[in-house]
């Protein structure tokens, strides 16, 4: 896709980090934008100041991990703009530690935002664009973690692995029914995000249902260090509007992974070559600040 002046983009995540600097691009380019998240008063704001900007925006409250909330916002697309032309699979939390030490509610929350969330996008989007039969583009959000065999917290990780699979297999599914819809999967390192303080929060399910026991706190090795190392690295991480930079060059080349930290391209290799070479996981740092958007 090379012109992007009136085209639809829909955006989940959209109040803040990466996904506040995709809507505010897509405005700047002159795109009708349709702005989805869960924070609706804050929904709103972005909406407003997206406007004052110029830009053509229509927002629906939304819960990516539902699946009626995710037909909805497919619905209202079609209803406010008539279609879609970029749909930027973008909400994502983080919570837990290692697999025994993260709580149900924690594995549910992230899976459930993560992973569901790019999954009801698809299901929902795909065939309207699929339809429309024109060009467009998909950019799932995944995550160096998606990429790399360690992350502190494991429900992240199975998540950001399983959207690189998802990504992957949209490629090849959507070249051989020779739709005219591109795919990419965003693989950052850190960004200067909100996303490390979605660690600290406690997930819905956990306020609502009193019956759900506490967490356990996760006392592993090194992950308090890992923690703390993350938060280093987000407070000094990439800028949102760069990484969204790299998105823009990565639709108009059609270019399906989009890797914005080359300083981990060897860490990248080491990984991949232990699995050509049937070894154990590269020994890779146990305390890192490398993987989260």
């Amino acid at each position: 896709m090379q012109e992007f002046q009136n085209k639809v983009a829909v955006v989940t995540g959209a109040v803040g980090g990466i996904g506040r600097a995709i809507a505010e691009r897509c405005i700047q380019e002159g795109m009708k934008v349709v702005l989805a998240d869960i924070q609706e008063a804050a929904l709103v704001d972005t909406a407003v100041a997206l406007q004052h900007k110029g830009g053509t925006v229509h927002c629906v409250p939304t819960d990516v991990s539902r699946a009626d909330d995710m037909e909805k916002l497919a619905q209202e697309t079609l209803r406010a703009f008539g279609g879609v032309h970029l749909l930027f699979n973008n909400a994502g939390v983080g919570a837990g530690g290692t697999i025994w030490e993260s709580t149900l509610a924690e594995w549910e929350w992230v899976l459930g935002v993560n992973l569901w969330g790019v999954i009801h996008g698809l299901r929902f989007f795909v065939p309207m664009m699929m339809a429309q039969d024109t060009d467009s583009h998909i950019v799932n959000s995944a995550s160096l973690a998606g990429l790399l065999p360690y992350h502190p917290s494991a429900p992240y990780q199975v998540t950001k692995q399983g959207i690189v699979a998802l990504s992957e297999q949209l490629y090849y599914s959507l070249k051989q029914w020779q739709a005219p819809i591109h795919v990419s999967v965003l693989c950052p390192g850190a960004v200067r995000t909100g996303i490390m303080e979605t660690m600290q929060q406690t997930p819905p399910t956990w306020q609502s249902d009193t019956a759900v026991p506490q967490a356990v706190p996760t006392t592993g090795p090194d992950y308090a260090a890992a923690l703390e190392s993350m938060r280093r690295a987000t407070a000094m991480g990439m800028s949102p509007r760069l990484v969204v930079e790299h998105v823009f060059s990565a639709i108009r080349e059609e270019r399906f992974y989009i890797l914005t930290h080359p300083e981990f391209n060897t860490a990248v290799h080491a990984r991949m070559q232990s699995v050509l070479l049937g070894q154990n996981p590269p020994d890779l740092p146990r305390v890192i600040g490398y993987c989260m958007k």
